[in-house]
């Protein structure tokens, strides 16, 4: 099965859009915990048992994981651990090098760690991808029109009259043989995700900026989607993990990802 079918499947069967991103950081979680042996892991696992029937994926961002040195790649393989098989997940760490490197990184991310998909930054080009995209079964997201305010400095620069993002899109779209390239595109730029979608009708985006950074929710599933209502996965971090600081976080938790997913299906 190709990743892109998996995005589907995993989507059809929980009736979810949602991707919770685990950017967990210790000065934040419930004072609570932090008494605990563990409180990051103790954190995730609460997290994860309360939100993974709401979730068709979950995101850690690698680092707030790398930051804890050793004992936070710990952390990461534990938490990879406690993520259900019928859940996706997507190690975001944006990666980008040539050769030997980029190698050695699929190959930490796919074969160590096992996530099922990854984040990489294509600046470098084909070379800088190509290893990751050798399995059909795992799936690369390449960096297109990312939601944070920088994304203006290049990403819309105009190269033979388009945005660079749109010949970047053009471009990977050409890699596509295995059937496992995405594209992350921010939902802070509801009219340029429509146009995305429109040239790749039958690939997976990511979407982030829902929550804190104000993406439109509505743009997002409407415009995001494909044909199917599917292949649109929407991140929400922070609104979530972060939804309590008390005792109460992973019920609110709950109640912010539950919220989420029944506005999407309204959508």
């Amino acid at each position: 099965m190709t990743f892109t079918q998996k995005v589907r499947d995993v989507q059809h069967k929980k009736n979810s859009l949602l991707c919770i991103g685990l950017d967990v950081d210790l000065e934040k979680i419930p004072e609570h915990l932090k008494s605990a042996a563990n409180p990051v892991l103790e954190f995730n696992r609460q997290i994860i048992e309360a939100t993974c029937d709401l979730a068709c994926a979950y995101k850690p961002n690698l680092a707030f994981y790398e930051a804890m040195g050793e004992s936070g790649l710990i952390i990461l393989r534990e938490t990879l651990k406690l993520i259900p098989k019928s859940v996706i997940t997507i190690g975001d760490g944006k990666r980008g090098d040539i050769g030997n490197t980029a190698e050695r990184y699929a190959k930490s991310l796919f074969d160590d760690f096992g996530f099922d998909s990854v984040t990489v930054n294509l600046y470098m080009g084909f070379d800088s991808v190509e290893p990751f995209l050798k399995n059909p079964e795992k799936g690369v997201f390449l960096l297109a029109l990312t939601s944070n305010s920088g994304s203006k400095d290049f990403q819309r620069l105009k190269v033979a009259g388009k945005p660079l993002y749109e010949k970047v899109i053009r471009t990977a779209k050409k890699w596509n043989t295995n059937q496992n390239i995405g594209f992350v595109v921010g939902a802070t730029h509801p009219r340029e995700l429509k146009a995305i979608r429109k040239i790749v009708p039958e690939m997976p985006l990511l979407i982030p900026g829902i929550g804190k950074q104000g993406g439109d929710l509505k743009s997002a599933v409407r415009d995001g989607c494909d044909k199917d209502g599917k292949l649109a996965i929407i991140n929400a971090s922070r609104s979530i993990i972060y939804a309590s600081s008390g005792k109460d976080f992973a019920d609110a938790a709950r109640r912010e990802a539950k919220k989420l997913v029944e506005e999407m299906r309204t959508y």
